[in-house]
């Protein structure tokens, strides 16, 4: 390892304050279908991808085809993101810091391509990524680390020397499973802990020094532990696999199945 070589930032919540902006929508779109949103909805919308939330939606509310359900949720929460998503407290400064001491960063985002370049053409206007990764981008979003190991392969970079800060619990094991550095600021989730991830109450708190200080925390898990939570996540990976299928397979039957017209004999 040979010391911060980037920083990869999560978008919404982390940066920018879209999180609430994102359960409005989820929330208008829920309401459409049937079912109220609560608390109880939080863990499959907050820092999840849109197309698992429509998942979790048309699933609890026993009706709606997740395509358009996801296409709903983009559209609406594009809309609310073009009026207007503000920085988070000390977003800029730690930004300014970062540019200040050559340090790169890049943003790396759960968001479609178009709320990424809906915020990065707004709100981020002035902010000089090296690059922005959207959940277009990779073959699988978080939680699973393709977005994160894709963010360090661009920099040309060991992604032990990247740290990632994020402020959801699938963002969190996104970047701790590709093995980065991870900086939690959680937002309206609470995060578990977990012997890699620091964590700070605001972006006030962060410095580069902090950002650098994360680096030693990969290093202190023992090769064996990092492998194993590696190995638990190609099972995870697995699993998550099998079940999509699954699920794809039951939709199948379930559309070809013949109806039953015929009147019951009285």
């Amino acid at each position: 390892m040979s010391g911060l070589a980037a920083v990869l930032f999560d978008m919404d919540g982390t940066l920018v304050d879209t999180e609430v902006l994102w359960w409005r929508s989820t929330e208008r779109v829920a309401q459409g279908l049937g079912h109220a949103l609560t608390d109880a909805d939080a863990p499959e919308v907050v820092g999840r991808a849109v197309e698992d939330t429509a998942a979790h939606l048309v699933r609890v509310s026993g009706g709606g085809d997740p395509y358009e359900v996801a296409r709903a949720l983009t559209a609406d929460f594009f809309d609310r993101v073009e009026a207007g998503a503000p920085m988070r407290p000390g977003a800029q400064r730690l930004l300014t810091a970062l540019e200040a001491q050559g340090v790169p960063f890049a943003l790396v985002s759960a968001s479609p391509r178009l709320v990424v370049d809906s915020v990065v053409g707004g709100s981020l206007a002035h902010v000089p990524f090296a690059f922005t990764l959207s959940a277009d981008d990779t073959d699988r979003t978080k939680p699973h680390p393709d977005p994160y190991r894709s963010a360090a392969e661009r920099f040309g970079a060991d992604v032990r020397d990247c740290v990632a800060v994020e402020d959801s619990p699938d963002g969190a094991a996104s970047a701790e499973a590709a093995g980065c550095g991870v900086l939690v600021v959680p937002s309206l989730l609470e995060v578990p802990a977990s012997p890699v991830r620091t964590f700070a109450r605001s972006l006030e708190e962060v410095t580069p020094e902090l950002l650098r200080g994360c680096l030693g925390a990969v290093t202190g898990v023992p090769r064996q532990d990092r492998q194993d939570r590696q190995d638990r996540q190609d099972r995870q990976d697995r699993q998550d696999r099998q079940d999509r299928q699954d699920r794809f397979d039951r939709s199948d039957r379930q559309e070809t199945r013949p109806s039953n017209s015929t009147t019951p004999s009285t």
